[in-house]
């Protein structure tokens, strides 16, 4: 049984600078460039909790940026398929880095909170059941361990 496969690239430069060296953990730089075929490169840094530039994103902010994305294009296209029309969908999601008892940082947990604007009120209960939905069929979900829970609400406007 084959399964379908689709590769997503990106690259990542890195170079010492004016800022020091990695023989001193408090010194290098943490900027580095992200570049994705055909798409503007990005300048990237660690978190500023990590002597990260806090202009720039992070790689913690974008992993909660992603999961919060694919939620939202899973539900919109959700949405179309059940032929509920949504007006807006904004989420203010978090992600929560910890230490676990060996150590090790991981985000443990993405909280989403998508506020969802559809049209009819007839809608609310099948639009309130799609989150989930696009929950379970979300790529990004499926591909990590992290806890993730969502917090919707419906709005009819």
């Amino acid at each position: 049984m084959g399964y379908e496969v689709d590769y997503f690239h990106a690259r990542l430069e890195w170079i010492e600078g004016d800022e020091g060296t990695t023989l001193d953990y408090g010194t290098y730089g943490r900027n580095h460039l992200v570049k994705c075929p055909e798409k503007p490169a990005m300048t990237m840094s660690a978190a500023p909790q990590y002597k990260g530039d806090p202009t720039r994103h992070n790689p913690e902010e974008l992993f909660t940026a992603s999961i919060a994305s694919c939620q939202m294009l899973t539900y919109l296209a959700l949405a179309a398929f059940a032929k509920i029309r949504v007006l807006a969908y904004t989420d203010d999601a978090e992600g929560i880095l910890k230490v676990d008892e060996h150590k090790i940082r991981w985000v443990t947990r993405v909280v989403l909170r998508p506020k969802i604007l559809i049209t009819k009120e007839e809608d609310r209960n099948k639009a309130l059941a799609l989150v989930e939905k696009a929950h379970k069929q979300c790529f990004i979900a499926n591909s990590v361990k992290t806890e993730i829970v969502n917090e919707p609400e419906i709005i009819v406007g």
